[in-house]
């Protein structure tokens, strides 16, 4: 039952919904640095929510060079599969989806070629 409640404390945090908004609407792997530009917040913001989501076993981590790439993981369940459905239902907040939109954009033949873009912090 614990499993379950760190799923539903993690999703009562606005930033935290905002971050799998992002996952649900690219559908792909994305870097700090992109969500940072597109929620506009700091790195160290984002890194905070990102672990905690990935303690609830919602979100995974891929390592490519200096870059982390981040993205949901494939349901494994029933609840978790009800989980992503829900929250893909939630709509769409268009600023920070057209601030994304511009980010990945920036990336050539997939690949990320641009770090931080705002002033809130730097890439890792």
């Amino acid at each position: 039952m614990e499993k379950f409640t760190d799923v539903f404390r993690a999703l009562s945090d606005k930033t935290r919904l905002r971050i799998l908004h992002l996952f649900t609407f690219s559908k792909k792997e994305l870097c700090i640095c992109e969500i940072m530009d597109s929620l506009k917040l700091a790195q160290y913001n984002i890194s905070k929510h990102i672990r905690e989501l990935k303690l609830t076993g919602l979100v995974k981590e891929r390592k490519e060079g200096r870059f982390v790439f981040y993205s949901i993981v494939e349901p494994k369940n029933a609840f978790h599969r009800n989980i992503l459905q829900t929250l893909k239902a939630i709509p769409k907040n268009n600023e920070d989806i057209e601030r994304l939109t511009k980010r990945v954009a920036l990336r050539k033949n997939g690949k990320i070629v641009v770090g931080c873009l705002t002033s809130m912090g730097q890439c890792r």
